[in-house]
């Protein structure tokens, strides 16, 4: 489906919980207040919006939290949602932390990549900024994830201490794109938001340093490769290097929000429909697909992050989904 700025929507990044097992300091600190299970949308919910998400032409799920592995059946919902006719694609994005117990139960469920939030390796700054020290456990996952030949992109925040030489190595001997992401400023985020150009720093020690055109899925990264790496580098700069203009995703909230733009607070209320007693479940079917198309036609042209002042989202991104 295409929106009213003929962008085409093919692409919806799902969270199934607001719990995390981290309490990193930009992103969920300690004292959040999580909502009820009951207010969570149940994996037969979430199926069912993914099933009127590819009647609209969404092809493309990325399943998030909060943290996805600490919820029950995660990796079960991944095959369901893979099994639905339609989409072409199901990836996760996960903290590590609980991966390597689950990777063969994702790999079974027909996972096409695995995103690793990665902002360290170092262990006390990893203690520091998430409040665990289980770093060791995240990067026993990535070296098995790396081993098993499934897609792998390990994401960094961008901060003003961000070691970017220890992460781009991950990608000199494995097929690993490393990304390096900018900020955004909701929540928490404000407080740690920068411009640093990272780019800038690894080409002035690898000058060879080249465009990668080749497609590494549906996302709005630019990537780059080194001479002798066999992974990529790739950049997500959402706040100044701003990519509204093609933005192909929505977002579905663990409590049943459709969002078109972080920026903005407004959202459709698809839990209200899916817990419509008096709809059959054809009907339900397409009332969520017409309330998803209205989304998605109207969704905004841009984001106003360079002016927080225009912002309506107050949420935090725990609670909107990662």
């Amino acid at each position: 489906m295409r929106d009213r700025y003929d962008r085409k929507i093919e692409y919806m990044r799902i969270s199934i919980t607001d719990r995390c097992n981290l309490r990193c300091t930009y992103c969920m600190p300690h004292g959040i207040k999580q909502v009820g299970m009951e207010e969570i949308l149940t994996y037969d919910e979430i199926l069912q919006v993914v099933r009127a998400a590819a009647g609209i032409g969404i092809r493309y799920i990325k399943i998030t939290g909060g943290e996805p592995l600490v919820r029950k059946g995660c990796t079960a919902l991944a095959g369901r949602i893979k099994a639905v006719p339609g989409i072409e694609k199901v990836t996760i994005t996960t903290n590590g932390v609980e991966l390597y117990e689950n990777l063969q139960a994702l790999l079974d469920a027909g996972i096409d990549g695995i995103n690793i939030s990665l902002d360290t390796v170092d262990p006390e700054k990893y203690r520091t900024l998430t409040g665990s020290d289980r770093i060791e456990a995240v990067l026993r996952a990535v070296r098995a994830c790396c081993s098993c030949g499934i897609r792998v992109k390990l994401n960094a925040v961008v901060m003003k201490d961000t070691e970017w030489r220890s992460l781009i190595g991950f990608a000199e001997n494995n097929p690993v794109d490393v990304r390096f992401i900018e900020m955004m400023p909701i929540g928490p985020g404000r407080e740690y938001m920068v411009k640093r150009d990272i780019l800038n720093e690894i080409r002035s020690e690898y000058p060879d340093m080249k465009r990668d055109e080749e497609v590494h899925g549906p996302g709005p990264a630019c990537y780059y490769s080194i001479p002798g790496f066999e992974g990529s580098i790739g950049f997500i700069s959402a706040v100044h290097d701003k990519f509204c203009g093609h933005c192909n995703r929505i977002r579905l909230t663990s409590m049943g929000y459709l969002k078109t733009c972080l920026c903005f607070g407004e959202g459709t209320d698809l839990r209200a429909i899916l817990r419509e007693d008096d709809l059959s479940c054809e009907r339900k079917k397409k009332v969520l697909e017409e309330a998803m198309r209205t989304a998605v036609y109207n969704k905004p042209e841009a984001h106003c992050f360079g002016d927080v002042s225009r912002m309506t989202e107050n949420g935090r991104m725990v609670s909107i989904g990662g």
